[in-house]
């Protein structure tokens, strides 16, 4: 167990005074992708400065709706039917992330879909920063094959057990995280971190699916929204490669645009872009690498310009499946 093998004192790092006093290593397993899905399930490791583990917390969380991808994550209606709702659980959640600098991998999913439970609450989450631990093993140059966590859990010799079991997926994630938050103390690296602006206001707003992905995935098409400061990106560092071609996956540095409804929140879904490699473009060019949209046959000015350009299209459900193994700049 990580517990039994942490060893503070033996470590020789001068730590920075301006590093976090406490950690919240935290997994949610969740309905969907899309603003109005829901967690089914939550974990939190609790770390201190060091990134020793003071405890751990594991809950299910009754979605009161469709599980979504039980293939995924394997929680069915009816494991989850006698689980506590959000709000029976937001006291004690609220407890272990307080005062506490959330870490996850693609901390921005994990933070908006628990703003999100906290809103529909009516109440208001504990957190006010983040650190993504693919961010950071960015700062860290780690020779990351790509940023899975099953990725950075080999690269430190850490052996999951249950994938998408959120405990598990924190466990690791913890064991993880705390070898990195060393290596950037030894080396003076600045920790990634986020500031996180609470959602005080909501209201679900179902609406129509979106054709096939609804169907076959369980994660629904629900009307864009976004409750986020728009902000500006960071520059892709990598060299555009060219255009997408069908078959072979994505390459670190395509230059990727989006156009019409998504069912998945559009910053999200740029933000998972982001942080695969790819660069994220406001407009359609020659140059463009590939246009995501359901809708191809639209009459968008994106949509026109890749029929006229003969920009490679593909739908948002085939985006995502592209997204899990995108290839490393230069290959």
């Amino acid at each position: 167990m990580l517990e039994d093998r942490t060893t503070a004192a033996s470590s020789p790092t001068t730590w920075p005074t301006a590093y976090p006093q406490g950690y919240a290593v935290v997994d949610v397993e969740t309905t969907g992708l899309a603003r109005d899905d829901r967690i089914i399930s939550a974990a939190v490791y609790r770390l201190d400065a060091r990134g020793e583990v003071e405890d751990h917390w594991y809950t299910l969380v009754n979605p009161e709706r469709d599980p979504g991808p039980v293939w995924i994550h394997g929680l069915t209606s009816d494991v989850l039917e006698g689980a506590p709702l959000f709000p029976d659980i937001a006291e004690e959640f609220a407890a272990r992330l307080a005062d506490r600098v959330l870490v996850a991998h693609n901390a921005v999913f994990d933070w908006q879909m628990i703003a999100r439970e906290y809103a529909r609450a009516e109440r208001e989450a504990p957190v006010r920063q983040r650190l993504c631990t693919i961010a950071l093993s960015k700062e860290l140059r780690l020779p990351l094959p790509n940023h899975k966590l099953e990725s950075l859990a080999a690269h430190f010799g850490v052996v999951q057990q249950r994938a998408h079991h959120a405990l598990d997926d924190a466990r690791v994630l913890a064991e993880a995280f705390r070898p990195s938050l060393r290596a950037a103390a030894a080396g003076g690296v600045r920790l990634p971190l986020h500031e996180c602006r609470p959602l005080t206001e909501w209201q679900d707003r179902p609406a129509p699916r979106i054709g096939r992905q609804a169907g076959s995935s369980g994660y629904g098409g629900y009307p864009q929204g976004s409750w986020r400061p728009s902000r500006k990106r960071p520059a892709c560092p990598y060299p555009n490669p060219g255009r997408y071609e069908e078959g072979k996956p994505l390459k670190q540095g395509m230059r990727v645009a989006f156009s019409g409804d998504t069912s998945i929140d559009r910053e999200l879904l740029e933000d998972r872009a982001t942080e695969a490699g790819l660069h994220v473009a406001t407009s359609l060019s020659r140059l463009t690498s590939l246009l995501v949209t359901n809708d191809p046959d639209s009459s968008t000015s994106k949509a026109l310009k890749a029929r006229q350009y003969g920009t490679p299209v593909v739908d948002e459900a085939a985006f995502g499946q592209l997204l899990r193994d995108v290839a490393p700049a230069g290959e």
